[in-house]
């Protein structure tokens, strides 16, 4: 058996229902704990972000609107590119309604994590005040919960590294530019890519987590921008087909005509709703506590205020942005043919804009997957910082770096499944540390005064 067989038979088991009953039943407790009053803030919480609330004196690195945009700069990357059209190409329309779920829950999850990483900030090895599951877990549970806390960081390790996105990228630079123009596309080509990325990487994660998020606070805005109009052109020219879509994607949420994949017990419509779960869990990242460790860093003493900044989170990523890209896939029928992961969107794009539809998917792909290169590598340096000391943080850095190279030459399946798997894995203490310490954040959000 090869490797890459090993690592999908690995990730179909981690991604059983004990995980699916954990991300979205532990999501759906959380939810109905709090009375949904986060939901109840929506408006408030966007205030929060553009600076109304802010106070100079609380402890932290970065504003609530940076520690917003280095979170979604991870997480609005490819899998909301690549992710929709992996999960569309295997599961047919319905898994989008599944992603919706996830998107949903995955707001509530991630206002009860993110408040937990500002509420039981830790101190790591240099006396600097840290945020995240490996520190709420600890600070939150006590010193007999670090193997938790130890296992997390761990995962964190490989979790973070870039390996999707840049396949992914290296993809699209090979369709939309490479081989249209004649150029012969082989692993040497892909090395180039990757060396490419690599310089351009380096000079920005290399100083840090103020570089990084000075830089996220200009791109984000930026690409969701460009690829939302984009969308919205491809939407307009294709208005018509879509009402219908729109009702299939309902309809084969119950029916899963179109899935395409290996069933599971629960046959078709459950391994659909695995896959929507999934690939809803890897475009926002609710409950698997990557983004605590962004928002741990915020500028606030006030855990309720940071939540509620996170819950925006899934909200921009999956229920707005994975669902524009979904229905370009859609109404343009390029869902219907062999191509998956990024280079379905591109033939949406493709079709749309014949002359430069892949240009303009290809510059939002690169925003899309360098900002997340740079927020990827922040949280993976905070994990190694957890486990063997803050001096030693940087030298993840160069392990990163390494995995760019790795990236590019891969196959998307094995890098898919490899990251799917730890994703999980992460997700097991993040939410069960959230679970038990959930009623600290409610006590919490009962005396939260707009203010």
């Amino acid at each position: 058996m090869d490797l890459e067989r090993i690592i999908s038979e690995i990730s179909s088991f981690v991604w059983g229902y004990p995980l699916l009953i954990i991300l979205i039943g532990g999501g759906l407790y959380l939810l109905f704990l709090s009375k949904f009053i986060p939901f109840k803030y929506f408006f408030h919480s966007i205030n929060i972000v553009r600076g109304k609330y802010n106070d100079k004196h609380s402890d932290g690195e970065i504003s609530h609107f940076q520690a917003l945009t280095t979170a979604l700069s991870a997480t609005v990357g490819m899998g909301n590119i690549a992710g929709v059209a992996v999960a569309i190409s295997i599961g047919g329309p319905g898994a989008i309604f599944w992603m919706w779920i996830s998107g949903l829950i995955g707001m509530s999850t991630k206002f009860f994590t993110s408040s937990l990483a500002v509420m039981y900030r830790g101190v790591d090895s240099a006396g600097n005040k840290q945020g995240g599951p490996m520190y709420f877990i600890v600070s939150g549970l006590g010193k007999k919960w670090m193997p938790l806390a130890v296992f997390f960081s761990f995962c964190g390790l490989v979790g973070a590294l870039p390996v999707f996105n840049v396949n992914q990228l290296t993809q699209a630079i090979n369709d939309i530019i490479l081989i249209p123009n004649g150029f012969i596309v082989n692993d040497l080509s892909n090395i180039l890519i990757g060396l490419i990325l690599v310089a351009i990487t380096s000079v920005v994660i290399l100083g840090g987590l103020k570089r990084i998020s000075s830089v996220a606070t200009k791109l984000v805005p930026l690409m969701v921008g460009l690829y939302m109009i984009s969308i919205l052109v491809i939407l307009l020219v294709n208005y018509e087909k879509l009402p219908g879509y729109l009702y299939l994607i309902f309809h084969d949420a119950f029916h899963a005509t179109y899935y395409a994949g290996d069933s599971v017990f629960g046959g078709a419509l459950g391994a659909l709703i695995i896959l929507g779960i999934r690939r809803g869990a890897f475009s926002n990242e609710a409950g698997i506590g990557m983004a605590p460790m962004a928002h741990g860093a915020a500028k606030t003493n006030n855990p309720i205020k940071e939540g509620l900044v996170a819950m925006l989170g899934p909200a921009i990523d999956t229920l707005l942005v994975c669902t524009m890209t979904a229905l370009a896939i859609l109404v343009t029928d390029v869902w219907k043919t062999d191509a998956s992961g990024v280079s379905l969107t591109a033939s949406a794009f493709e079709s749309s804009f014949p002359e430069f539809g892949g240009y303009i998917l290809l510059l939002c792909v690169v925003i899309f997957s360098i900002s997340s290169l740079f927020s990827y590598s922040y949280y993976g340096t905070k994990c190694l910082s957890f486990l063997i000391g803050d001096k030693n943080k940087n030298k993840y850095n160069y392990i990163y770096i390494v995995s760019i190279m790795i990236g590019s030459t891969t196959s998307l399946s094995m890098m898919i499944n490899l990251i799917d798997t730890f994703f999980a894995l992460m997700a097991i203490p993040t939410m069960v540390a959230t679970l038990i310490l959930a009623p600290k954040v409610v006590e919490k959000l009962k005396d939260y005064e707009i203010k």
